[in-house]
């Protein structure tokens, strides 16, 4: 199983499967908007459902969880969840449990590979859209009259 990806997909969502402050909450949605949370969201809910036993039995796993939680781009706080999840997730007594993660983990990634993506360039007055079954539509000047 891919641990970066779990925790790539797994951090924005922290702050309100965990509970904490309005502030992680707020940042932990500004992240979940890149992912396109609609989907994922409950997929890591699943996750974190099966994970947070074992993750409360284990202090250090618990404090990368709330450090994580409290600062989603904390790279330092990332590495050591990375690390405790490996632990947890890689454990012979886990192997169920890895193996129902890492299928809900293939599903969140078939969901993020299918959620559209379009880049729009301008450029003065020249506008260019490239996307995947994408409709842009773009205003660019005054507004029309009514």
């Amino acid at each position: 199983m891919d641990i970066a990806l779990l925790v790539k997909f797994l951090a924005p969502c922290l702050p309100f499967l965990t509970g904490l402050g309005q502030k992680a909450v707020e940042k932990g949605a500004e992240k979940l908007g890149e992912q396109g949370a609609s989907g994922i969201f409950p997929l890591m809910k699943g996750i974190w459902e099966k994970l947070h036993p074992k993750v409360l039995a284990k202090s250090s796993a618990l404090e990368a969880v709330e450090d994580v939680a409290n600062n989603v781009d904390d790279e330092e706080a990332l590495t050591t969840l990375r690390r405790q999840l490996r632990k947890i997730l890689e454990a012979p007594e886990n192997a169920q449990l890895a193996a129902e993660v890492a299928a809900l983990l293939t599903k969140a990634e078939e969901h993020s590979l299918n959620i559209p993506k379009f880049a729009v360039h301008v450029k003065d007055s020249q506008v260019g859209a490239i996307g995947d079954h994408s409709t842009v539509t773009m205003n660019i000047g005054s507004k029309p009259k009514e």
